[in-house]
């Protein structure tokens, strides 16, 4: 019984009042290929070598974080990307909609102070619990998701994506995994409170957010600069980030294997032998005037989930076809969550300026 009421205690002492408390930012997040690191260097490079800053197009956006950087540059950012959860994330943090920050702080408060022994079994517990999640703080999840989609009637759209977005936030570091689900680690998962904290949003007027294919929502943009960065290699970001898929469109479906995923859906094109023919079409079909591609050097690695379906030397073949390709390379730290060998990495920055 002590350890129930420190517990809540600890979980109470966090927020004081919305202000002043401590907040989730946009880069908190672990996130395969996340450009945290590389965001200013591909912004900057992008800034001094074209002309132009009324439209940034962002078709594979991920984090959003180069997205973000475009931000305090461009009048109008597009951003677009498959998953519901990236979606609903851009939601909470760039939609310009006003939200009332008491209403969900005191939310928050309340998630704080909630006993997960006291909670019964819910579809999340039941299914993650002492795997992917330790079993009070899988209860604590499905609860607390159940409770967001039962108030959603007394939640705008802006906070609904807040709190929803700040549930990922809050457990994604509490998650038994090496940085996304495609397994978890088969060991005692620690017990660990659940500090349930909002996000700091980055409103943002001049932003349009997107959830379509990225060939087909070529097809009605147009722009100044469109930033590409596709899924290179065989490792599908909807199948990675499956429970954040499943969490934010809260269908309970049916899961299947080890790793308890649904049956697939959002599954990219550019994760397959035809990666090629997409990347063409992509680049072809867009109403802009430059192009900046990001890649980099992991087709040399040895696992073949990692190698590249797009080889360095057929995007410079697409490119040039289209228009003068400039080269930039930058040498950093990549974020590997396997047993990949990913030594002397590379980023490189392919910037084309499309024939008129």
């Amino acid at each position: 019984m002590y350890q129930i009421e420190m517990y809540n205690k600890t979980q109470m002492m966090i927020f004081n009042d919305y202000e002043n408390s401590e907040k989730l930012e946009l880069h908190n997040r672990r996130y395969i290929g996340n450009k945290a690191k590389l965001a200013n260097w591909i912004i900057e490079i992008i800034k001094n070598k074209t002309t132009g800053n009324d439209t940034f197009i962002d078709l594979f956006a991920g984090t959003s974080i180069v997205a973000k950087e475009a931000m305090k540059t461009y009048k109008n950012v597009v951003i677009n990307d498959i998953l519901y959860s990236n979606n609903i994330i851009y939601q909470a943090f760039y939609e310009p909609k006003k939200w009332d920050c008491k209403k969900l702080f005191e939310i928050a408060n309340w998630y704080n102070t909630l006993n997960p022994e006291a909670l019964e079994e819910n579809y999340f517990s039941e299914n993650f619990g002492d795997k992917f999640y330790e079993k009070g703080i899988s209860k604590l999840i499905g609860y607390i998701r159940q409770d967001i989609e039962n108030r959603k009637n007394e939640l705008n759209s802006k906070e609904y994506a807040i709190l929803l977005t700040s549930l990922i936030y809050t457990i994604d570091k509490l998650a038994n995994t090496v940085g996304h689900f495609e397994a978890y680690i088969k060991k005692p998962v620690p017990k660990k409170p659940l500090h349930f904290r909002l996000i700091q949003t980055e409103d943002s007027e001049g932003v349009q957010i997107y959830r379509e294919d990225a060939n087909q929502l070529a097809k009605k943009l147009k722009g100044d600069v469109a930033y590409i960065d596709p899924p290179y290699n065989s490792r599908q970001y909807s199948r990675f980030y499956h429970i954040y898929e499943n969490l934010v469109q809260w269908k309970k479906p049916k899961l299947y294997g080890v790793a308890l995923k649904p049956t697939p859906e959002n599954m990219s094109v550019y994760c397959t032998s035809k990666a090629k023919e997409a990347l063409k079409d992509l680049v072809e079909n867009l109403d802009v005037r430059y192009l900046a591609v990001s890649y980099n050097n992991t087709y040399q690695s040895k696992s073949k989930s990692s190698a590249n379906k797009i080889r360095f030397e057929e995007i410079v073949e697409i490119l040039s076809g289209i228009g003068e390709t400039k080269i930039f390379e930058q040498s950093y730290r990549y974020f590997n969550a396997g047993k990949t060998d990913f030594s002397d990495h590379k980023e490189f920055l392919f910037l084309t300026k499309k024939y008129a």
